[in-house]
């Protein structure tokens, strides 16, 4: 789908203005050359965590993609020149986080393969403003958010559901101050994304593959519809790097 930066309004979710969810970014061809391209990568791009494997890089295949982003969203100052490949198992998530300040706040992802829930949790300070107990602070950014005074009721959760050949892109506040992360679980609470009742989430609202399951009436989420997630999920994390050191060892990630 072609986006012009005049019509990229329409595709604003939630109440943080500065959320965009494009849902059917690239055609199922594309998702697949894709896919196929990563999976041919040499062994030794991939590093290995507790919770994911990943490549961290920017191979010329994958240069048209960020290029047609860095074109289209008109939301990036540069080129982006910071791509991370994440690669998660059916239950296989990543804490909370904030991306940090290596990097200009903003950043797109674009999914493939399994659906997932992503969750969107005020920074700490926030939290604590509202009275509220706060998440470990192992989890959070060293870079402070950028409004302190702003009430909790302006700053509530939400979650996004990421669907198969989707577009996420997020900025200022939502970079700032929210974290942002995935249940390490194979199910997961979709009735409430903000996305769900909006006619965003692509070909008919429910895209009729394998690795996503609609479960109705579940007992653990109170009644509502689920997520099964059957299959491996990527997402290519792509950021402009504002500086890059040689000492700089190890990019948050």
């Amino acid at each position: 789908m072609d986006v012009e930066t005049s019509a990229l309004e329409e595709f604003v979710v939630g109440f943080v203005p500065t959320v965009f969810y494009l849902p059917d970014y690239v055609t199922a061809a594309e998702e697949e050359q894709l896919l196929n391209n990563i999976y041919k990568a040499p062994i030794s791009k991939w590093r290995t965590l507790k919770n994911r494997r990943l490549q961290n890089w920017v191979p010329p295949w994958l240069e048209h993609v960020t290029h047609r982003i860095y074109a289209e969203s008109k939301l990036f100052p540069s080129a982006i020149n910071h791509v991370l490949i994440n690669e998660y198992l059916f239950d296989q998530g990543i804490m909370p986080h904030q991306d940090g300040p290596a990097y200009v706040p903003v950043v797109a992802i674009l999914s493939l393969g399994s659906p997932v829930i992503m969750n969107f949790t005020p920074h700490q300070s926030f939290k604590n403003a509202g009275g509220m107990t706060g998440i470990n602070n192992d989890t959070i950014s060293e870079s402070a958010p950028s409004h302190m005074n702003e009430s909790l009721s302006e700053h509530r959760p939400f979650s996004v559901a990421l669907m198969s050949r989707s577009l996420l892109i997020f900025k200022d506040a939502a970079y700032s101050d929210y974290l942002h992360g995935i249940e390490d679980s194979e199910l997961q609470l979709y009735d409430e994304a903000i996305n769900v009742n909006n006619a965003l989430l692509g070909d008919g609202q429910v895209p009729a593959i394998s690795d996503l399951k609609i479960v109705s009436s579940s007992s653990e989420y109170g009644g509502g519809t689920i997520i099964h997630r059957t299959g491996t999920r990527i997402s290519l994390t792509c950021r402009v790097v504002l500086k890059v050191h040689k000492s700089l060892v190890k990019l948050k990630i």
